[in-house]
């Protein structure tokens, strides 16, 4: 390893050269004024009060400015838009003392002849920023004798300049900036640091040609699918893809290289923005008291997040899972939330439900607590159908006893066609709450979706930490597929749904393509930087109980009906009596309390 990757020049090493380009530039300037012939009749003092007043008004610039403090072999515009400004300003003040001086009688002349301001400006200049090219281009050129991570640069803006900046930073891993590729149709004749500006669209034969190791994505690309598409190329040439985060994100308006991260999986299934209607949901939210249930939850705890920038007068966060409701107290009141409160509490619990609707009296109710693991729940029906069935049982019936105008419960597409009893179970509750619809004053609004990319328990988190420790990366089937949504997409579509539903719709939601769980998996090992293969196994260990080798979300014309909003529709399924479904219901009550998981099973099918 080259030393000029170990270490920076102190800061005092940097400004003592300065004080020396600027004392220097002094004399050179003064020589030249006379044509390196100094008549006799010049002083040796006016030249050494000349130097004095000329480095004082130098190292107060610096000092202010802070010249010294930039690391020489990065410098960049930013550094060199810095010094001209400090040089500037240092002479535009000598002129103003020399103005002074002269027209209040102080002097007979300028004490630092206007010439000599012009060219000692020019000089120091010159050299400050010479200095900083000669280091860097030093440094870089010694920096070639090791191995580097040559890197491609998407954006040419002031963004991705530092964005460069930042990244050469990091001494510990030798990324040098080969070129940057933007939106345009052939190679510009313009450059940034004398790096070429290149078209994106030539980056396939670009990766190769200049041995990149790096892609770094520095601004928006002009569409989704062209992000994706560049992404999945460079992974595909084995690149490592970075990404650097929003400017409102950054330190003080400064980017650091810790802050530039790889891209994430979730950035390869990313689809357009949801375009809620902000209007509908903030008058049916604004001023009221919601109430979330499982809000401890991937899906509850993001439904807050939402819900709190629409101004309700109060959010109840009700769950029984003590440490992760303290965390995301912690998470709401460290954003000045001040319109939560956190209830802990069971879903089956009569008499606890009795007192939190009793207390806060909630106007609408987004009910997301449920059992969701599959083989889990398959290992254990009884408390499938207690927390799933009875829970949400329990929570409808109270919302309706208190006046709640609308309930809002969050189902699963594995609850079509079920062939587990996690599926089954909450097929179970949709049906419920939808007899209630027209009961009472309460609308019950069910909103139905897939898998939801890192929520808890799925195949996201479970992936990165197999990655991590080296593998295998554990999928049940090869050809077994899945829908996936980001987290606040699925709460916003769970909003959405909620405000426009007139009562006793099960809205699904456009889930796009299915993914092939095997192809995820491979997508997160190139994005680690690892060799499928080489680096890293995948083993298939065979389907696990109750699980289907696709999902069904009944999301096709001939079962579901459009709605205004292009990524919800309404599924077309069989109405139920209540009173069907609640004798039912009760049959599973003695079945319970006897603990036979056999008997509930049968009952449910």
């Amino acid at each position: 390893m080259s030393i000029f990757s170990k270490k920076y020049a102190p800061r005092w090493i940097v400004l003592a050269l300065d004080i020396f380009i600027s004392t220097s530039s002094i004399i050179i300037a003064y020589l030249l004024r006379f044509n390196f012939d100094i008549p006799e009749n010049e002083k040796v003092g006016e030249l050494t009060q000349i130097v004095q007043l000329v480095v004082a008004v130098r190292i107060i610039g610096f000092l202010v400015f802070k010249t010294y403090a930039g690391i020489i072999r990065y410098t960049g515009l930013n550094d060199a838009r810095r010094i001209v400004i400090t040089t500037a300003s240092g002479s535009i003040l000598i002129s103003l003392i020399n103005v002074v001086c002269y027209y209040s009688g102080l002097t007979q002349a300028f004490i630092v002849p206007m010439s000599i301001v012009i060219i000692e400006f020019m000089t120091t200049l010159f050299f400050m920023i010479t200095l900083r090219w000669m280091v860097k281009s030093v440094f870089f050129e010694f920096r070639t004798t090791i191995k580097t991570n040559n890197v491609i640069v998407y954006g040419t803006d002031q963004n991705a300049q530092s964005a460069k900046v930042a990244l050469e930073e990091d001494r510990g891993s030798n990324y040098k900036v080969v070129a940057f590729v933007d939106d345009i149709d052939k190679k510009s004749k313009k450059t940034i640091d004398n790096l070429p500006i290149l078209p994106i669209n030539d980056i396939a034969s670009l990766i190769e040609e200049l041995d990149a190791k790096n892609l770094l994505l520095a601004k928006p690309f002009p569409t989704i699918e062209k992000k994706q598409e560049i992404i999945e190329l460079g992974l595909n040439k084995g690149l490592v893809i970075l990404n650097v985060p929003k400017v409102e994100k950054w330190i003080n308006g400064e980017l650091s290289s810790k802050q530039i991260k790889n891209i994430k999986i979730e950035d390869l299934l990313e689809r357009n923005p949801i375009q809620l209607d902000f209007n509908r949901i903030q008058s049916q939210v604004k001023g009221l008291t919601m109430m979330v249930t499982g809000a401890a939850g991937s899906i509850g705890s993001e439904i807050v997040r939402q819900l709190i920038r629409f101004e309700p007068k109060n959010i109840v966060l009700f769950d029984q899972a003590e440490t992760p409701m303290y965390d995301i107290e912690m998470e709401l009141r460290d954003q000045s939330a001040s319109n939560i409160t956190i209830v802990i509490g069971d879903i089956t619990d009569e008499q606890r439900v009795e007192e939190v609707f009793k207390k806060y009296k909630p106007n609408i109710v987004y009910h997301a607590a449920a059992y969701k693991h599959v083989p889990m729940m398959e290992n254990n029906p009884v408390e499938a159908v207690r927390n799933n069935v009875l829970g949400t049982r329990l929570i409808a019936d109270t919302a309706i006893k208190y006046g709640v105008s609308r309930f809002v419960m969050v189902s699963t597409d594995k609850a079509v066609n079920p062939t587990n009893v996690m599926g089954a179970s909450k097929r179970i509750a949709e049906i419920y709450t939808q007899s209630l619809n027209g009961k009472s004053e309460t609308l019950f609004i069910t909103t139905r979706f897939g898998n939801v990319l890192g929520s808890n328990g799925s195949v996201i988190p479970r992936f990165k930490k197999q990655i991590e420790s080296g593998g295998p990366v554990t999928v049940t089937h090869p050809q077994i597929t899945r829908y996936f949504m980001t987290i606040p997409e699925a709460c916003q579509l769970v909003l959405e749904a909620g405000a426009s539903g007139k009562g006793g719709e099960i809205f699904i939601f456009d889930m796009g393509k299915s993914v092939k769980i095997v192809d995820l998996a491979k997508k997160m090992i190139k994005l680690s930087g690892l060799q499928l293969g080489k680096d890293i196994q995948i083993a298939f260990t065979g389907l696990r109980p109750g699980e289907k080798l696709y999902e069904e979300l009944l999301a096709n014309k001939e079962n579901t009906i459009p709605t205004p909003h292009p990524q919800i529709m309404v599924a077309k399924v069989r109405e139920y009596d209540h009173d069907e479904a609640n004798t039912k219901i009760n049959g599973f009550i003695e079945l319970i309390k006897e603990q036979d998981n056999t008997s509930v099973v049968r009952l449910m099918k």
